[in-house]
């Protein structure tokens, strides 16, 4: 599998696997069975609640600890700098590890204002060694360059949705021009309407591929970083399999007209929606 390499240095894996909603004993063959056929990057969060199922998952597979990138994140209600050290400790207990890869804030929470000073807890856990890369959610231009203006430092990665519905086109354009890699939450749409899209099923036939695979392979020549969630291992390898071909600009075109403006798909519109 090739890699991403983050404005830090680190280097991350250009597909990963999404565990929301993977919890329990259920949830820990999912993701033992996503470790097992291929996945390196594994996505959870403290509002998952499930940073455990994750952990023992790793334990279970059986796959070195220093092969795997994990990514956690910080929810809005922890953003007080000693809260913020605190909760991410608590995650790495709960997931038994010693440090995340990347560890991100979940959403900017603007009336709050108080990522900035959750972002610097995340930069001192970072020189504490309790992370690896820092990185944030859901972060419109004006939270990025406050964080710039304020202490200096941009994000690795800039988690945001992205699917065909909604396609980001000038976020991503800020992302790059910033050195920061964007990574796509809901990259199937949360299986909704999107799956049945005429356009993406005409496209499937022409490549031979299920929309799913059309989907995250256009959002890798997008040339952002795919998160897909799946408890079937069959798909699981299905959404894997998407660097044997390549989509047309034509093609790509087609799919990035399918954007609306308001293509979100639970209206969690970063500028006034809070997280805690």
């Amino acid at each position: 599998m090739l890699m991403y390499k983050l404005n830090d240095g680190q280097v991350i894996p250009e597909i990963g696997f999404g565990t929301y909603k993977l919890n329990g004993r259920k949830g820990v063959q999912s993701i033992v069975a996503a470790i097992n056929n291929g996945y390196r990057m594994l996505d959870t969060a403290y509002n998952y609640e499930n940073e455990g199922a994750v952990g023992r998952a790793i334990s279970e597979s059986g796959i070195d600890r220093d092969k795997l990138v994990v990514t956690s994140k910080l929810p809005g209600r922890y953003y007080a700098y000693d809260d913020a050290i605190a909760a991410l400790q608590e995650s790495l207990y709960r997931a038994h590890l010693d440090y995340f890869d990347l560890y991100l804030l979940h959403w900017p929470n603007p009336k709050r204002g108080m990522y900035v000073e959750a972002w610097q807890a995340l930069i001192d856990a970072q020189k504490f060694g309790l992370v690896k890369s820092i990185g944030v959610c859901n972060f419109l231009p004006e939270h990025l360059n406050k964080l710039k203006e304020e202490t200096g430092i941009l994000p690795t990665i800039n988690q945001i949705e992205l699917h065909p519905y909604f396609n980001q086109a000038d976020m991503r354009k800020f992302d790059e021009d910033n050195g920061i890699v964007t990574m796509d939450w809901s990259p199937l749409g949360r299986a909704s309407s999107v799956l049945k899209n005429p356009v993406l099923i005409e496209l499937s036939k022409k490549y031979n591929k299920s929309v799913g695979q059309i989907i995250l392979r256009w959002e890798h020549q997008l040339g952002t970083v795919p998160i897909p969630k799946s408890s079937s291992p069959i798909r699981q390898v299905e959404n894997m399999n998407i660097f044997d071909f390549e989509i047309s600009n034509t093609d790509m075109n087609k799919i990035n007209s399918l954007t609306k403006p308001d293509g979100r798909n639970k209206d969690q519109d970063p500028a006034v929606y809070e997280e805690f």
